[in-house]
């Protein structure tokens, strides 16, 4: 029976440093805070902007959500990024999607200032995923790696087949494993026979979107699979992309819901004390 990879004690390590962070920057005066942009008609972006209020209070750290109505224009989006970017007060900000028809998803994300871009999607935060430099990344492939090293997997030297190369997921993670020195196949929907790369693979990661991409009859023993994927099924509950049963075969598999995604909100508000700390170093006198 394989091992179930549950991110619950790795969320709370987390937490806990960050709870620590909280407490010393308010002693300095400087309490933590987040903006979430969110326009309302779809429940369950409602849903996740409150999740993360809920969190944020039990961290200390101060929220701000700004709803708008279903019909609100991209430029009223715009200039409400504009006053969060200009905002001191304010270290980390988020857009909750998917947007209304007439919203540019990318051009509104471009708009966050890359010093507040916790959720690592503007192009200067992308970029440094690429390159390795110092930025913000992106909060899921984060969780995906940390999840894996948490429960004593290593990636360098191993060889690592990552199905999907989407921009959320996909393609930063793959630039993430090359530098955890990790010999990395990328498949995708042209490739003809996933099951052939991970026979050959000591770990997969799957982030396709999209249910049972992954059966029980294409890995084996040995394979420690991580599943980023999360998709709604016909009943309500949520899956992910590797099917359920795998954890027959495989030696680790991590649950949707309760791994990647569990670690992902926790890794989101880290990558907001990162910006903070970054922020408040460039405002010190040199």
């Amino acid at each position: 029976m394989a091992l179930i990879m549950k991110a619950k004690e790795a969320a709370e390590l987390v937490y806990a440093g960050i709870t620590a962070q909280v407490e010393g920057w308010k002693q300095r005066g400087i309490p933590p805070c987040i903006a979430t942009l969110l326009v309302e008609g779809d429940p369950a972006s409602a849903y996740y902007a409150e999740a993360k209020r809920k969190l944020a209070d039990r961290l200390g750290i101060a929220f701000q959500l700004h709803a708008f109505p279903a019909g609100a224009s991209e430029k009223v989006l715009l200039e409400q990024i504009s006053l969060l970017n200009a905002d001191a007060n304010v270290h980390g900000i988020m857009l909750e999607l998917p947007l209304p028809k007439g919203i540019s998803a990318r051009t509104v994300e471009n708009a966050i200032s890359p010093a507040k871009d916790i959720d690592g999607v503007t192009p200067a935060n992308k970029l440094a995923v690429v390159t390795g430099e110092d930025g913000l990344y992106p909060a899921t492939p984060q969780a995906c790696i940390r999840l894996l090293k948490h429960y004593g997997y290593s990636l360098s030297g191993k060889n690592v087949t990552l199905v999907g190369r989407g921009q959320t997921v996909g393609l930063p993670l793959f630039h993430m494993l090359q530098r955890e020195q990790a010999t990395v196949t990328v498949c995708h929907s042209r490739t003809p026979d996933i099951a052939s790369h991970l026979q050959h693979a000591e770990i997969a990661f799957v982030a396709v979107g999209r249910p049972n991409i992954v059966s029980k009859e294409m890995v084996h023993e040995g394979l420690a699979v991580i599943d980023a994927g999360i998709n709604e099924r016909a009943d309500g509950k949520i899956t992910g992309d590797a099917a359920s049963d795998i954890g027959d075969i495989a030696a680790a598999v991590s649950p949707v819901p309760g791994g990647v995604g569990t670690l992902t909100t926790a890794v989101l508000f880290e990558n907001l004390m990162k910006a903070l700390a970054a922020q408040q170093r460039e405002v010190q006198p040199q």
